[in-house]
């Protein structure tokens, strides 16, 4: 049986991103912003040339392999992030109670949900941005990670439990990824 010596991947860096490496983190600039991200295993190994980020591990494992395609696919969200962002539409649905959704500082609050009496809170993840327009809710950031969690925080916020959600339908939904 053949053994693969050395598996590597190699991310080309786009016009106006730039990236470089402290101990253990690679660190992505560009036109949005920048991006940190930890990347440590004992067995596989980045490299950070100008305008190149080398993935590589020696005479690799399956898991190890797949760990190597995990790190190139968060390089790649990174680099994206950094370029254009991520975006998250929510929509704000009721049937018979109307929901208001206002931003606090770092919790996004929404008061008469169902005619409860005191606001639900969801957190809102460090370097994202919330902006309500009616009944629309926009979650953006730099971070694929911290904009994906803040909008799943908003939509367990309004989550119903104990009743069918056939039926009860209220909440605040996400209708579009990007």
């Amino acid at each position: 049986m053949a053994v693969l010596v050395e598996y590597n991947d190699n991310i080309k860096m786009p016009e106006g991103v730039t990236c470089s490496k402290e101990v253990g983190t690679l660190i992505i600039k560009g036109p949005k912003g920048e991006n940190r991200r930890e990347f440590m295993h004992y067995k596989l190994a980045m490299n950070v040339k100008t305008g190149n980020v080398q993935i590589f591990v020696r005479r690799p494992s399956i898991k190890q392999k797949a760990l190597c395609g995990t790190w190139s696919a968060h390089v790649r969200n990174m680099v994206k992030g950094v370029q254009e962002g991520f975006e998250y539409e929510l929509k704000v649905v009721y049937a018979h109670f109307p929901i208001k959704t206002s931003v606090k500082g770092d919790n996004f609050s929404i008061e008469n949900f169902l005619g409860e009496r005191f606001p639900r809170t969801a957190r809102i993840m460090p370097n994202v941005e919330i902006k309500t327009k009616g009944d629309q809710v926009l979650v953006s950031g730099i971070d694929k990670e911290m904009v994906g969690q803040t909008a799943v925080n908003i939509e367990l916020a309004t989550k119903i439990k104990g009743y069918d959600p056939r039926v009860f339908q209220d909440g605040i939904y996400i209708v579009r990824k990007g």
